[in-house]
Order: structure tokens, then sequence, then C-alpha cells
């Protein structure tokens, strides 16, 4: 395992409790930017991050998964187009999809790039395609909370507004009329943005979930907001914000407390 270089005012989690012990993969694919970030969001909300490799199927004996984000094997075709293909997503797909036997299905986080492997794979409906105004995009963006009941949601509030940096030139979540509705009538959008539609997603769709609830896909990036000092800005202080770790600390607690 590659050893990680502290960050200028890193600090130690409580180093026991009852959360320890909850392992959650964190997948690298060639492109992928995000995943020694997503790890640290991991351990910071209080699970073990074990690093997964594209081209093996097994996953180790995970109790959860993160496809992290960049842009996997360089977005050749389009983004996710080749990733879904990795061995390791043929495990994936069996251990968390609609025909998984098990009755706690694996929970799976796809974040930015790992959204667009997951709708590629058809873990969760529609498509991403190139942002409305064709130009990469990097703020941060206000969402709202609409499924609480997620194993990545489970600690936020309903209607809950929070701030977290987004990063995509590939961001426009798209969807057929009809399973848009459908979506809608379930309940299964997420997350939505709040203020404006950065990058033209149907009905401000930032973040939406499968039937089971063990999949959830979100294009901006909550592991870039789960320390202070290097968040983004909020009522306490510039960079302070933090509202991304409640997505880490929401499946450590699911986990330990046998939801998953």
């Amino acid at each position: 395992m590659i050893s990680e270089t502290p960050l200028i005012g890193d600090f130690n989690v409580s180093p026991s409790g009852p959360l320890d012990g909850a392992r959650i993969g964190v997948i690298t694919f060639p492109g992928t930017l995000d995943d020694r970030d997503a790890a640290r969001a991991v351990r910071l909300g209080g699970g073990t991050a074990v690093p997964l490799w594209h081209a093996d199927q097994s996953l180790h004996g995970v109790d959860a998964v993160i496809l992290p984000g960049g842009f996997s094997y360089g977005d050749y075709l389009r983004a996710g187009a080749i990733a879904r293909f990795a061995p390791v997503m043929e495990t994936v797909v069996k251990e968390a999809g609609a025909s998984a036997t098990s009755s706690s299905p694996l929970p799976v986080l796809g974040i930015c790039n790992g959204f667009q492997v997951l709708t590629e794979a058809h873990l969760l409906p529609g498509s991403m395609i190139k942002n409305d105004h064709l130009k990469f995009i990097c703020k941060d963006q206000v969402l709202r909370v609409e499924n609480t009941s997620t194993p990545w949601t489970s600690q936020f509030t309903p209607d809950e507004l929070i701030a977290v940096p987004m990063k995509n030139q590939d961001g426009q979540y798209v969807v057929s009329a009809e399973e848009l509705e459908q979506i809608e009538a379930e309940g299964r959008v997420v997350f939505r943005y709040i203020g404006e539609n950065p990058n033209g997603s149907r009905n401000n769709i930032a973040g939406v979930t499968n039937e089971r609830g063990n999949v959830v896909g979100l294009m901006p990036h909550p592991e870039h907001a789960v320390e202070a000092g290097y968040g983004p800005d909020d009522t306490t202080g510039m960079r302070e914000g933090t509202d991304g770790l409640t997505i880490f600390t929401s499946v450590v607690s699911s986990l330990a407390g046998g939801n998953k």
C-alpha cells in the first residue's frame, strides 16, 4: 500500500470506537484522480479504506465500494465507457446489482466519473453527457439532500442544504421522460442542485439511487469537503465547510448497524 504524506494541519481520528472495522473499498482505474481523497474521507469518517485495483476481480471482502472521480481510461469513447468493462466492475455489478441474491446488496457510491461508470454499467438509470455550456466547471455547489434512506445519506436530515465542490465537463445528467417520471415518483433523486443548474441536468438532478437504494451516483465531490480548512466557504469561515463528511459517516454507521 502506498504510504500517505500527511496534509498541513493533519489530525488523527479517534483510534477506537463502535464504528471501527467497516471496510470501504476505493477503486483505482487508469486516470483516476480522487482515489486518495476518497480514501482519506473514509478514514475521517471512521472507516477503513481498502485500495482496489481495476484489473482485480476480487473486492477483498469489503463492506462497501466507492468509485472515485477522475478520467478513467482517459474518458476515451465517452466518460466511464471503458471502465465499465474493467474486471473489478464485473464483481461490483454482481454484488450490487438488481440480480444480487443477498438481502443486503453491496453499497456503492460513484462520485463524478464514478457516477458516469455506474450509468454505463446500468447500475443507475440515465447517462452523463457534456455540460450544456460545453465548458469545464469548477466551483462550490449547494445541494439539497432529498433521500435520506440510502446507506450513504442516512445521517442527513430531509431537505438539508449542503455545499460541496464540483468539477466536471461531462456532468449533464440525462434520462428518458419515462424513466425521469419513475425516478421522481419513487423518490430516487438523492441530491438536487440549488441556486442554479450548473450543467443542464434534467430536473436539476445532482445524484440518484437505484431501486434498492444501495447504489448512489453523485456528480459533485463530497470527499473534498471533509476537513475544516480545505472545504468550501461556509458561515463559520473560509474553507471551513465539511458537509461532505456526512456521506462517509453515514455509510460507516449504516454498516455498523447492519443496514447495508
